[in-house]
């Protein structure tokens, strides 16, 4: 191993020239003007493994349907193999190479789209998320052949161009393919998230899931002018207001009857995980850049962030929201909120609660209004593994030998929907494994990745294998 770190340490420029050819492909699935490059990215990577000795397949997944009618392609998943050893357990890394939508009249400092080193850290659109991580795969692997080292596992590879946009077409792949993901395969290992803090590791073990809902008022059969028919009809607008104040307490407090009926309860053993993490609420506070916090309790705060559900209001469609001064009253409006789900939430109760909660509001408002509230598209469920098992095992030895401290075992409070359909198709434990830190910026503006980052997780990376070896 003394040879493989060295010799990492020894091609910083090498892998950072890697990571900036990828990062200037503007792979933004969310753009369909940039859909070639999204293609173009799935045929650079390909090529790339194939470098590194990987037998690939390139999963053609068909077309996408605009909403204009028109089909463009989607671009290809990749399914790479590397050694076969019948003697050896297999390793199975996700990762994803498509990115958010980036310009730099969006508040960008630089171009998004060319990796620009600065104060040592990388910045570009999908530096941490997650090509970064994705290339520090592929410099282990190089760093394991180019110092003659075996690779002491098989290696499978998923990687795939639609995640931003959705994991197009993934689930259905990973359940079909049984012969390439139900078999010989000993551990799952997903490198797309972040650190806590800003410098300590990390292991995440949990994610929340995710339902999307619509609130739909219609009042009035067209936009009104406030100055004829104000104080003369219900509104929809507000209306809406008065439904999005009774879902949720200025405190955070969830106001649905019933939606957490199936959360499960907090135990001792589980509450004492909490108490030695790594985690600062007034440095939280200030990074956030709130002037409060809704709890003053780390473990409370922790477990809000990650263990109970929580409810956000994201935004009205079909509101006046332009700069200036309109004095219209829409006649329909959308709000749009989400609600993150936690162990053992299901979609279809959390549902039915909403609705039910939704149609009592209104009908108590009596406005004779036209009320719809409807879940949207692909809700995900949330995930929890136990992390005393050898896959994180390994991981946190691997940690424990690059960084010199134990990390610390987090669950997060995103969704990584993937994550239960590896678990539930190979039958395996799935490991979250970040190289990226908390303020590395993903889906924002100024995205970048730590140098000290990218390559001390490359080292962590290739510390895990040899773990991995060992079981």
């Amino acid at each position: 191993m003394d040879n493989i770190l060295k010799y990492i340490g020894d091609n910083r420029d090498k892998f950072i020239d890697r990571l900036r050819e990828n990062v200037e492909i503007a792979s933004v699935s969310g753009w369909p003007t940039h859909r070639g490059e999204c293609v173009r990215q799935m045929e650079v990577s390909m090529k790339m493994l194939q470098d590194f000795g990987f037998d690939v397949e390139r999963v053609d997944i068909g077309d996408q349907q605009l909403a204009d009618g028109n089909k463009i392609p989607l671009p290809p998943i990749l399914l790479g193999h590397l050694g076969k050893d019948p003697k050896k357990k297999t390793l199975l890394i996700y990762g994803h190479l498509d990115v958010q939508p980036a310009l730099v009249e969006d508040g960008w400092s630089t171009d998004p789209f060319k990796l620009i080193e600065k104060d040592d850290k990388l910045w570009g659109r999908g530096s941490t998320d997650d090509k970064g991580p994705v290339i520090g795969w592929i410099n282990a692997i190089e760093a394991y052949q180019k110092t003659g080292a075996d690779i002491p596992v098989n290696i499978k590879v998923c990687f795939e161009g639609m995640e931003e946009s959705g994991s197009v077409k993934l689930e259905e792949t990973v359940r079909e393919r049984t012969d390439f993901f139900a078999t010989n395969v000993d551990w799952v290992c997903i490198s797309d998230n972040y650190f806590l803090g800003q410098t300590k590791p990390c292991l995440t073990y949990g994610l929340r899931g995710c339902a999307y809902f619509n609130i739909e008022v219609k009042g009035a059969h067209q936009d009104l002018h406030s100055g004829v028919f104000g104080g003369s009809v219900p509104e929809a607008m507000v209306e809406l207001s008065h439904i999005f104040a009774s879902l949720i307490s200025s405190e955070g407090q969830i106001q649905i009857e019933g939606l957490s009926d199936q959360v499960l309860p907090v135990t001792d053993d589980e509450k004492k995980m909490y108490k030695n993490i790594d985690f600062e609420l007034e440095r939280y506070r200030g990074e956030v850049g709130c002037g409060r916090l809704l709890s003053d309790d780390k473990t409370d705060l922790l477990m809000r962030r990650w263990r109970y559900p929580s409810l956000s209001i994201h935004g009205i469609q079909g509101a006046f929201a332009e700069p200036g001064e309109k004095t219209v009253i829409p006649a329909k409006v959308i709000g749009k909120f989400s609600i993150r789900l936690v162990p053992a939430m299901t979609p279809d109760h959390v549902e039915k609660m909403v609705v039910d909660h939704v149609m009592k509001v209104h009908e108590k408002l009596n406005t004779k209004n036209q009320v719809k509230c409807f879940l949207g598209k692909g809700p995900s469920v949330p995930w929890v593994t136990n992390p005393k098992n050898e896959n994180f095992q390994a991981a946190v030895n691997a940690i424990k030998k690059v960084h010199g401290v134990e990390p610390d075992l987090t669950r997060e409070g995103c969704s990584i929907p993937v994550t239960l359909v590896f678990e539930e198709v190979t039958g395996k434990n799935v490991l979250l494994l970040p190289m990226g830190s908390c303020d590395d910026g993903a889906h924002s503006q100024n995205e970048k990745l730590n140098i000290v980052n990218y390559m001390e997780g490359t080292k962590v990376f290739a510390e895990y294998l040899n773990e991995l070896g060992k079981l």
